[in-house]
């Protein structure tokens, strides 16, 4: 796997405007040519989740990598409301810069959420771009089947979460994400390591607490995000880690059930992270789902 700052090396950070009229920089790689692809990464990591799997679709496929605000190499503003719907924003301008009108898309984690808000814009006549495929991997997708890490429940909340973030160290975030892996393919230390130094890159204060405020943003919209799997007229496939203690078994079990026509890949020895841990697999099955 290409090291981290060589990945932040090989990208640029593209200036957008939010809806506030606030000025960031998202950090982006593109490689590759022909028909896009765009892959969205989750929680707490960044788009080097995807750096195995997208260098190889490079020789197909153009490949659209973003850092979400918040996130890897993107801009950290202190104080700021961070949100899954702001951040659909933010790849719609991504697209509009890199001149994309169509794409496929591959999400994992909280980037499934936002898929879904994109999904859902799609339905409504409103989004910019065309999506021809999405491809979801462990995430979210149904309210009430996921079950986050206590921390993780801690971090979002209003009172504790900030005080909470300032004491939050390597190790407790290194523990915490090991424990969404599974233990047939556990979190490399270095790996986990690289994940933190992305977290806090760019970062002047802690700030973890404001991107867990996913939690309940999710609850406020999962009726409308959960209609737009169930009416959207574009393919829906699903690559998915059983073994996930987040969001495994009972969200595979509730796809199979509410989405009997979609693609369904289910890795049995496989957690949260199927792109990280088995990226050979993951690569296979985008290939032949693509």
């Amino acid at each position: 796997m290409i090291g981290l700052e060589t990945w932040f090396g090989g990208g640029q950070r593209v200036p957008l405007m939010l809806p506030d009229n606030q000025p960031v920089h998202l950090f982006c790689r593109v490689s590759g040519s022909g028909q896009w692809i765009t892959f969205l990464h989750g929680f707490p990591t960044c788009s080097w989740d995807w750096a195995t799997v997208a260098d190889s679709l490079g020789s197909d496929y153009r490949v659209l990598l973003p850092d979400l605000l918040g996130y890897g190499d993107s801009d950290k503003p202190s104080a700021h409301k961070y949100s899954l719907v702001e951040a659909a924003d933010s790849v719609e301008r991504l697209w509009r810069h890199f001149g994309v009108r169509e794409t496929r898309l591959v999400a994992h984690d909280i980037g499934g959420s936002v898929a879904q808000e994109l999904l859902a814009r799609q339905l409504e006549a409103r989004l910019s771009v065309q999506l021809t495929r999405v491809v979801f991997l462990n995430a979210a997708l149904y309210h009430g089947l996921s079950r986050p890490r206590p921390v993780q429940r801690l971090l979002s909340h209003r009172v504790i979460g900030p005080v909470l973030s300032r004491v939050v160290t390597e190790r407790v975030f290194a523990r915490n994400l090991a424990a969404t892996f599974s233990t047939s393919h556990p979190l490399a230390s270095n790996t986990a390591h690289d994940y933190w130094t992305a977290l806090r890159r760019r970062s002047t204060s802690p700030h973890i607490h404001r991107l867990l405020r996913y939690i309940p943003e999710r609850a406020q919209h999962h009726v409308r995000w959960e209609s737009a799997l169930d009416r959207t007229a574009v393919p829906l496939s699903f690559i998915w880690g059983l073994h996930d203690p987040v969001s495994g078994a009972p969200v595979a079990n509730e796809i199979r059930q509410r989405l009997p026509r979609a693609d369904f890949v289910g890795l049995d020895d496989v957690g949260h992270f199927p792109h990280v841990e088995v990226p050979d697999r993951v690569l296979t099955e985008l290939r032949t789902l693509l």
